[in-house]
């Protein structure tokens, strides 16, 4: 595959879906994917403020959490508006209660928390790949396009993907019940 531009919808999902055909895989992604993010940004949360806020007390400190959170959120809506504004809710979403979390647990707790949810993750994602999919993932083969750190808005797509159809054939079989079709 060509080189891939940095706001190329489909040429990231192209990449992205030649690495996640399998439906155990997909289904294993759709498990992991958002809580890998989520607790790496509960550790990050423990980074030190970038600036002063009025919301520190509360925990919602802004750090490399925000910032990662924010770029990841502005990434996703500049690939697609509609989807990509779900995908930076969610982003927020998950800095405001991973923040909360991490300030509830203490760093103490939180580190153990994190490498568990990380390790367990991260090892279901390679069984994936490598038991379902039999093939490495992309982190070994293009570890850019890692970086730019899709795969969150992509697990999104897919769920999305799974509720229109089945919407979708909802509305089927209604149609051709109600019409004696079927």
């Amino acid at each position: 595959m060509g080189k891939i531009g940095l706001l190329d919808l489909e040429g990231h999902f192209a990449f992205y879906c030649a690495y996640h055909s399998n439906p155990v895989n997909i289904l294993i992604h759709m498990l992991f994917v958002w809580p890998i993010f989520f607790t790496s940004l509960i550790l990050l949360h423990f980074t030190p403020p970038l600036f002063d806020s009025p919301f520190d007390h509360l925990g919602l400190v802004p750090n490399f959490g925000l910032l990662l959170a924010l770029t990841y959120a502005l990434f996703y809506v500049c690939l697609d508006k509609k989807a990509g504004s779900l995908a930076a809710i969610l982003c927020l979403v998950c800095w405001v209660s991973s923040s909360l979390l991490a300030k509830h647990l203490g760093f103490s707790m939180a580190w153990k928390i994190v490498l568990a949810a990380q390790l367990f993750g991260w090892t279901g994602q390679f069984i994936g790949h490598g038991v379902f999919e039999k093939r490495t993932p992309a982190p070994l083969d293009n570890l850019a396009q890692v970086l730019v750190l899709v795969a969150p808005f992509f697990v999104l797509l897919e769920a999305l993907s799974i509720v229109i159809w089945l919407r979708t054939v909802s509305r089927i079989s209604c149609q051709c019940e109600s019409e004696d079709r079927c």
